[in-house]
C-alpha cells in the first residue's frame, strides 16, 4: 500500500510499503481523510521531537522511518476474532495514542501521561498518512452518519482544545486569551464558546487568520504588531486581564502575552509544542500567584467532542482549506504549511483515496 513515511528533517518520502495486518484486540481502517497537524509540521522543520530514531519506540518496537498521519477517519474493513465492539462497515476515528497501560499513570486513568507514551503516526505502528491502518480497538470511537468522514478528521485536534480548558480549569463565564489562531486555537475558541465563555480575545498578526477567528467565536483580535496584547486585554476586562489564557503559537511573544494578560491567581495552559527553549522570568508568576500549567494530547474527550459535534454546539465549519491526494503530500501538504502561503491555511487533509477528490 501507498503511505507517507518520515525519514528526517525535511525528509517525507511517499513509498509503497506492507500492508498492515489485523492482531488480537484490533480493527483494521481503511483510512478516508487525515489531517496534516501542527505536530507533523513540527517534526517536518524541527525534528525529532516525538519520532524515535535513536531507539525503538518501547511499546511499537519502531524507529524512523514512520508513517505519520494521527488525525485520521475510516470505515472498518476487517475486525479481530471475538470482538462485538466493532463490526465491518462501521465509520470510526482513532484517538492515536500509544500507551502502556501498566505506568502509575495508566493506572489513573491518565494514559495521555504515560511513561512510554507514543502517538500512532509519529512513535511507528502505522499512521494516518495510509491506505490502510491497524489500531487497538480501545482507541478507535465511531461517529454518528451525521458527521462526515472530513469532519471527523477535526475531532483529535478538537480533542486537545478541549482538554486544554479542562486541564486549565475553565469554567462557565470565566473570560479568555487565546494566543495564535491556527487549529488548534481555532479549535480552542469553538470550545470556549461551546462552554459558555463571557469573553474570548485572541493574539493574531495581520491575516487571514484574524477573519477565521472571528468566525469561530473571537470577540476581539489583537494584533501583536499593531497594539500591546496585555494593554488591550486589561482594558478589555476592567483593568484585571482574563481568567485563563491558551498558548498555541509555540513563540516566545504568544507566552510572554499570555502571561502579562492574566488576572492575578490567574492560569496559562501552554498547549504548543516547541522547538527550542525560550525565556522566562519567574517573578512574572511569582508576585500575582499565577499558574502555568502544561497539556498533552487528550484523555476521554473523543466522546465529548462527538457528541458536540453531533447537536451543533462545535461547528467545525470552514477548517479545510485544502484536500489533496497523499501523492502531493510533500510538495501540496508540507510545502504549503511551511510556505510562504502558510498562514492561508487552516487544516489541509489527505486521502490516499483519489476518488474522494
Amino acid at each position: 500500500m501507498k503511505a507517507a513515511l518520515w525519514y528526517g528533517r525535511k525528509d517525507v518520502r511517499v513509498e509503497e510499503i506492507k500492508e498492515p495486518k489485523i492482531v488480537s484486540g484490533s480493527v483494521k481502517i481503511k483510512v478516508k481523510w487525515c489531517g496534516i497537524c501542527g505536530s507533523d509540521l513540527h517534526e517536518y522543520l524541527g525534528g525529532p521531537i516525538f519520532i524515535p530514531v535513536e531507539k525503538p519506540h518501547p511499546i511499537t518496537g519502531e524507529k524512523a522511518p514512520v508513517v505519520m498521519g494521527h488525525e485520521f477517519s475510516g470505515e472498518i474493513v476487517e475486525v479481530c476474532e471475538g470482538t462485538s465492539k466493532f463490526k465491518v462497515g462501521d465509520r470510526v476515528v482513532v484517538e492515536p495514542i500509544w500507551a502502556c497501560g501498566k505506568c502509575a499513570a495508566c493506572k489513573e486513568g491518565k494514559y495521555n501521561l504515560c511513561s512510554s507514551l507514543g502517538f500512532f503516526g509519529l512513535a511507528g505502528g502505522g499512521g494516518g498518512f495510509a491506505e490502510y491502518a491497524v489500531f487497538p480497538e480501545e482507541f478507535v470511537h465511531k461517529i454518528p452518519d451525521s458527521i462526515s468522514f472530513e469532519q471527523a478528521a477535526l475531532i483529535e485536534p478538537m480533542s486537545v482544545a478541549l482538554h486544554s480548558l479542562r486541564v486549565g480549569n475553565f469554567k462557565t463565564g470565566d473570560t479568555a486569551l487565546v494566543l495564535g489562531s491556527g487549529p488548534i486555537g481555532l479549535a480552542t475558541i469553538e470550545c470556549l464558546k461551546a462552554a459558555g465563555a463571557r469573553l474570548v480575545i485572541v493574539m493574531q498578526r495581520k491575516s487571514i487568520r484574524q477573519e477565521y477567528a472571528k468566525r469561530s467565536g473571537a470577540d476581539y483580535v489583537l494584533d501583536p504588531n499593531e497594539v500591546n496584547i496585555a494593554e488591550e486585554v486589561k482594558k478589555l476586562t476592567d483593568g484585571l486581564g482574563v481568567d485563563v489564557s491558551f498558548e498555541t503559537t509555540g513563540a516566545q511573544i504568544g507566552y510572554d502575552s499570555g502571561i502579562d494578560s492574566l488576572k492575578y491567581d490567574g492560569t496559562m495552559v501552554v498547549t504548543s509544542i516547541w522547538e527550542k527553549p525560550i525565556s522566562f522570568n519567574p517573578n512574572s508568576i511569582v508576585f500575582t500567584e499565577k499558574h502555568i500549567v502544561g497539556t498533552i494530547a487528550y484523555r476521554h474527550e473523543f466522546p465529548a467532542v462527538i457528541a458536540q459535534l453531533k447537536d451543533g454546539r462545535i461547528k467545525a465549519e470552514g477548517y479545510i482549506t485544502k484536500k489533496i491526494a497523499i501523492d502531493d503530500i510533500v510538495e501540496e501538504g508540507f510545502g504549503t504549511l511551511t510556505g510562504p502561503e502558510k498562514k492561508k491555511q487552516v487544516k489541509i487533509l489527505v486521502t490516499p483515496d483519489k476518488s474522494l477528490l
